[in-house]
């Protein structure tokens, strides 16, 4: 047999003899994030949140006291809606090439919180610590989801109760990180 070996048939003989594999092309990600991380959490985030956690309460008033929860299948749809919007902007969070913030505008007034270029310098240090924040979140708000479809208002609290749990727990890493707390004197 007479075989004639191109040389890209050499090279990729001896690549593969090497072990080397040929790079794998990269995929576009088929995601445009628009809004900024800072914008879900006040366009999203926030609003919806405050839907979950209002949604039952006491209320005091010289009137007396108000015991507020859902009581009729529209209102426990209303109350589902809001989580599960919550549920999805957990994964809107962690959406490759979203910013913290649009360029120039910062993310708060308040001296404690990171610059955007320190909260995007953070997230950047720690992407899995990021996306297991987020997913903290989530699943945190899918047992308001279970406790909302057993129209069950105890367990609803308990649930928002561990939403604000998941989402101080990210905002303690990334936009306000608590700095080394000062030694106890002797």
């Amino acid at each position: 047999m007479n075989f004639k070996l191109t040389t890209s048939a050499i090279l990729l003989l001896g690549l593969t003899a090497c072990g080397n594999k040929a790079p794998e092309a990269v995929k576009p990600s088929p995601f445009l994030p628009t809004a900024s991380i800072q914008e879900i959490m006040s366009s999203i985030i926030d609003t919806n949140a405050d839907d979950v956690w209002n949604s039952v309460a006491t209320v005091i008033s010289k009137a007396g006291i108000e015991e507020k929860s859902p009581k009729t299948d529209e209102e426990w749809a209303a109350v589902r809606r809001h989580a599960v919007t919550l549920a999805e902007a957990s994964n809107l969070l962690v959406i490759e090439g979203r910013k913290v913030a649009a360029d120039g505008v910062t993310t708060s007034s308040v001296p404690a919180e990171l610059s955007a270029a320190e909260i995007q310098k953070t997230i950047d240090a720690h992407p899995q610590d990021f996306v297991a924040r987020a997913q903290a979140f989530h699943l945190a708000v899918q047992k308001a989801i279970v406790a909302i479809d057993g129209k069950n208002t105890e367990a609803l609290v308990d649930a928002g109760g561990g939403i604000d749990k998941a989402c101080e727990a990210c905002h303690i890493q990334f936009w306000y990180p608590i700095k080394k707390k000062p030694e106890a004197s002797s």
